[in-house]
């Protein structure tokens, strides 16, 4: 297939059938309804749904914002419990409840049903301040409102850039670069829903993106007068990633600011490729092999599902990687995170001779006394050396700091 036959199949592979739609629309206001029997304050959904960017998933999130008149109002949210529905505090800058239903779809006949095949809706209630202007937000989450106006605006415009900004979170998603939080540090989602907007398809955008090789500054609203305003106006804590994106809504955020160099690096590889060879196997998100690895651990952490604990886990991968690097030969790694406090880390290793470094051969004392301790010894760049042996995983797993470890907050590491 052409990259036009590809991206008009995986359109239609991306969306919800009328009946698929039809489901999550009942569900969504029957929550609504529930909702506001409770809360009086001002409800709006956000969102995918509201913008008609949602893409097919097993279990669909719909975002749900309350504007409260003030932060003390907010609060009170946290006490709020709707019948029928199984509810999560999720804590943060500012605390955010989850609502799931679960219902049993798995016996549906029609094939593409899969969004329900594990029969969960989540609903997402957010809490936000209801604000005039985006420069009053207290929190990011105060500037959803703005936000969902400006990409329905946008969208308006352009009767193709739902399907266009589908096709970015389906291969973002796909590629491991799709979302802000710091163990992915990809595209967020209304980020990707500006780029494509401002370059006014996916082929486009990737064509762009793949070309990028120094900082790219980006101000739709002409907020500054060139790129140089930008870099010196904004705050330098947001200028770190590839791309500066000047929120067309608040002038003062960089809506990219989470995306980092080695996560866009990637994307920019699997951008090139599939715009060489287009296939819709880009789409389909890889499950690991592991058939391919000879190390499988189980990783647990003892902080806050999702973006805390996602973080800790891979901080603790990442050292445990460098650690298993200097003793072993490592061929292959990769990291998965549940969104819970789980994660599973994957090495390919080899095991190999292992020495200890003695002194300069020029001191002769020194280095008969050291060759009395070891039997089996060589010389390596002017230094006597000698040979222990090959280490054993079991033997390196064991001895790991567990200090460390509980600094990081891992309270439990186990072979799989």
């Amino acid at each position: 297939m052409n990259i036009k036959e590809v991206l008009e199949k995986q359109i239609s592979l991306s969306s919800l059938n009328k009946e698929e739609a039809d489901i999550l629309k009942k569900e969504a206001e029957s929550f609504i309804r529930a909702l506001k029997k409770k809360i009086k304050s001002e409800i709006f959904i956000g969102g995918s749904l509201a913008k008609g960017t949602i893409v097919r998933k097993q279990v669909q999130d719909v975002d749900i914002f309350i504007r409260f008149k003030s932060e003390d109002q907010s609060k009170k949210l946290g006490k709020l419990k709707i019948k029928g529905y199984i509810k999560k505090v999720v804590h943060g800058s500012r605390d955010y409840l989850q609502f799931e239903k679960s219902r049993d779809f798995s016996s549906h006949k029609n094939p593409r049903f899969l969004m329900f095949k594990k029969g969960k809706i989540v609903f997402e209630v957010v809490p936000v301040l209801k604000i005039s202007s985006p420069g009053k937000a207290g929190n990011v989450t105060d500037l959803s409102y703005f936000h969902v106006n400006y990409i329905k605006k946008q969208i308006k415009k352009n009767k193709n850039l739902a399907d266009e900004i589908k096709l970015g979170k389906a291969f973002c998603f796909a590629n491991e670069c799709y979302g802000a939080e710091s163990f992915i540090k990809g595209f967020s989602g209304y980020g990707l829903e500006l780029l494509i907007s401002y370059y006014g398809s996916f082929k486009k955008w990737l064509e762009a993106m793949v070309k990028v090789n120094e900082k790219l500054v980006i101000d739709p609203k002409k907020h500054y007068k060139n790129k140089q305003e930008v870099l010196n106006e904004l705050n330098e804590s947001k200028l770190s990633s590839p791309i500066v994106f000047v929120d067309p809504t608040f002038k003062e955020r960089n809506v990219l600011a989470a995306l980092s160099k080695e996560t866009f690096i990637e994307f920019q590889k699997q951008a090139k490729v599939f715009l060489n060879k287009p296939s819709l196997d880009f789409f389909k998100a890889r499950d690991i092999d592991e058939k391919d690895f000879n190390l499988i651990l189980n990783a647990k952490t003892n902080r806050q599902e999702g973006d805390i604990a996602g973080t800790k886990l891979l901080k603790f991968f990442n050292y445990l990687k460098r650690e298993i690097n200097e003793k072993f030969e490592l061929k292959k790694s990769a990291f998965r995170y549940d969104n819970k406090k789980k994660g599973k880390y994957y090495f390919n290793i080899k095991e190999k001779e292992s020495f200890i470094q003695g002194p300069p051969i020029k001191l002769k004392i020194a280095v008969a006394n050291f060759k009395k301790e070891h039997k089996k010894t060589f010389v390596k760049k002017g230094k006597v050396c000698a040979k222990l042996g090959k280490i054993k995983i079991k033997d390196f797993l064991k001895k790991l700091d567990k200090k460390i470890m509980k600094e990081m907050g891992i309270v439990s590491l186990k072979v799989w």
